[in-house]
């Protein structure tokens, strides 16, 4: 099972058992299984058996077919992924209080290099387009950025985040007066 699908069927499994106001020890009586690997489950810690999952989707009294209803591979996914802050999946683990996570993206990358840069734009600084060979990834920590790709412009705000196949040609714009910064991670594919 690919992983982004491993975390789409976990956030899906929690939002309905909290949409219905059911507690993780409520959903493990109706499934049968331990409130433990609930736990596991919705926070991606863990693959439930076929099973396991039917038991749970019952007990959680959806249709399967709706469950897994817009449930995508990573395949499916545009060449751009543009996550908005707003957007970001807020996710808890047990025996953690006072920890706060976000889960902005997830991508399931083998051999590879990753290179964790920060990078401050300032006002008109100008650059071509530009192709990298590497899923790039960027969060803007300060500042409003423009990416242009080929013909097609895309603002990103402090706070919000997109990943794409850096194969594409593109290029950053600082859009404001003062320095932008961004936090740029880029996984680079080994060659066979």
């Amino acid at each position: 099972m690919e992983e982004d699908i491993l975390i789409q069927i976990s956030n899906r499994i929690k939002e309905r058992r909290r949409e219905k106001n059911i507690t993780v020890q409520e959903l493990a009586v109706r499934a049968n299984v331990s409130k433990g690997l609930i736990s596991q489950i919705e926070n991606s810690r863990t693959i439930p058996s076929l099973m396991v999952l039917i038991e749970i989707i019952k007990a959680l009294e959806i249709d399967l077919n709706e469950f897994f209803k817009d449930i995508r591979s990573k395949s499916d996914h545009l060449p751009i992924l543009i996550k908005r802050k707003s957007e970001y999946e807020h996710f808890e683990k047990e025996h953690a209080i006072g920890f706060h996570y976000q889960r902005i993206f997830t991508q399931s990358i083998t051999q590879s290099t990753v290179d964790i840069v920060i990078l401050e734009l300032e006002p008109g600084a100008l650059r071509p387009l530009v192709e990298t060979d590497a899923f790039e990834y960027k969060y803007i920590l300060q500042g409003e950025v423009e990416y242009q790709f080929k013909d097609e412009r895309i603002p990103i705000h402090q706070g919000d985040s997109m990943l794409f196949d850096g194969r594409i040609p593109h290029t950053p714009k600082n859009l404001g007066n003062t320095t932008a910064i961004m936090l740029a991670v880029y996984f680079f594919e080994e060659k066979k």
